[in-house]
């Protein structure tokens, strides 16, 4: 079976080849985004394998169907950058990758927490310039702070045990069934709005759906503790950019990590020989308690292998007509 992978990088020809073993399927790795343009690329492919910048709508999807396409193996938990509808009236398979290391992304959200709140970028840039002076590096202890868990799905419910064993308080919400593993170390379950209004630190771990959209928006910041940090590794959209700027100049928002933007585009390439054009963007980078990264929560060894074994195992799934991990226009279907 043929499989091209659009939006590929020197790290997934390597996990996706070690992966490959098991299948021997012929692989194509494609740097180039899948778009309508470049979906001809995928002619004569079975199975296409998009990435989370790639663009994977009707447009897209009737070339890739023309084209003998009858698979989207997505590479990400992700699906909402697939116009499913449209999928499923061609008889085109999605499937995805539900989980990968929650660690990975878990213990990205600590590292931003702990950046943030010890200043260390700040400091490390001091340092290497003879700077070894103290001040404006005051940060706060976290055992006995609160710290509010938005989603506690997978990733959620390792970041809410591992920020338990530093003596904090967890308040979470979600709309499902309270995690039994939580419970345990103590969290409690409480309404939105009462989470936003306690919580020293929040972190967002939830799936982007109309429910969620802009969750996080200028009134939300408003009901928020003063001075209370926000911490975002789930999904742009979660949050409404625009609002963020007012929030943190009046020092409403006193810190502010992000692993994810709600404008696509940027993430997984190279700009720095370009004007950056997203305004808000250039202006949330400005402030010296705002750590953006470059959407690399996920990245660790652990989750690109086994992002490229369910990736491939998905494959040979619905190869053999017992489909695993698929999506369709109504969400996850299985």
């Amino acid at each position: 079976m043929r499989v091209i992978l659009f939006s590929s990088r020197q790290y997934d020809i390597e996990t996706f080849t070690e992966a490959n073993s098991a299948h021997r399927y012929e692989l194509h790795f494609q740097e180039s985004h899948l778009d309508s343009e470049t979906a001809v690329l995928a002619q004569g492919y079975e199975v296409v394998c998009p990435f989370v910048n790639d663009r994977v709508d009707a447009a897209v999807l009737e070339r890739l169907y023309a084209g003998g396409t009858r698979m989207l193996a997505l590479r990400s938990a992700g699906f909402n950058h697939v116009d499913l509808a449209t999928a499923e009236r061609l008889g085109i398979a999605v499937a995805r990758v539900p989980a990968y290391s929650p660690h990975a992304v878990a213990e990205h959200a600590v590292g931003l927490i702990l950046s943030l709140n010890r200043r260390i970028p700040r400091a490390v840039a001091r340092t290497r310039e003879g700077d070894f002076s103290l001040h404006g590096l005051l940060g706060f202890e976290l055992h006995g702070k609160t710290v509010g868990v938005i989603g506690t799905g997978t990733i959620g419910r390792v970041f809410g045990r591992i920020m338990a064993g530093f003596g904090v308080r967890v308040l979470a919400h979600d709309p499902g069934a309270p995690a039994s593993d939580l419970l345990a170390l103590g969290a409690r379950y409480v309404a939105l709005d009462t989470l936003l209004a306690e919580s020293d630190i929040v972190s967002l771990h939830c799936p982007l759906v109309p429910a969620t959209y802009h969750l996080i928006d200028a009134a939300a910041l408003a009901n928020m503790k003063r001075g209370a940090m926000l911490i975002n590794t789930g999904r742009g959209g979660l949050v409404e950019s625009n609002a963020l700027i007012g929030a943190l100049k009046d020092g409403q928002l006193g810190h502010l990590g992000l692993d994810v933007y709600e404008e696509g585009g940027l993430f997984f390439e190279d700009h720095s020989n370009l004007p950056l054009q997203d305004d808000v963007l250039a202006r949330l980078l400005m402030f010296p308690n705002v750590i953006v990264t470059a959407h690399q929560a996920f990245f660790t060894r652990e989750a690109m292998n086994e992002i490229a074994q369910t990736t491939l195992g998905n494959v040979a799934a619905w190869h053999s007509g017992a489909p695993r991990n698929a999506v369709c226009a109504t969400g996850i279907a299985g």
